[in-house]
């Protein structure tokens, strides 16, 4: 299991890849896996029967995992993407800080 220091709902940005460059919020992260869902990143079609009475088939887009180290944390202060920092604070409690600002994410 890896450690990530990207989270639910974190801003991200694409490095590489057919979507390189574009920002989304991620939906849900995999951390056995190392991997991330972004919302409208790594589109793919999937092809599904209707399983049940008036529930609709066909091919429908969806987001596909995608590995956590292709994407970086964007900072909400600077609006730079950012690997985080991790910083003690006096009370004992971790939290991550922005590399380039020096602002709490």
């Amino acid at each position: 299991m890896k450690k990530l220091s990207i989270k639910s709902g974190d801003t991200v940005v694409v490095l590489s890849g057919k979507d390189k460059g574009k920002q989304g919020k991620v939906m849900s992260v995999d951390p056995k896996a190392g991997k991330v869902i972004v919302e409208k990143v790594n589109m793919v079609s999937r092809h599904t029967k209707p399983r049940q009475q008036g529930e609709q088939g066909g091919i429908l887009q969806k987001e596909a995992p995608i590995y956590a180290c292709k994407v970086q944390r964007v900072c909400p202060k600077c609006n730079k993407p950012t690997r985080p920092a991790h910083k003690l604070l006096a009370d004992g409690k971790k939290v991550r800080v922005c590399k380039k600002c020096g602002a709490e994410i």
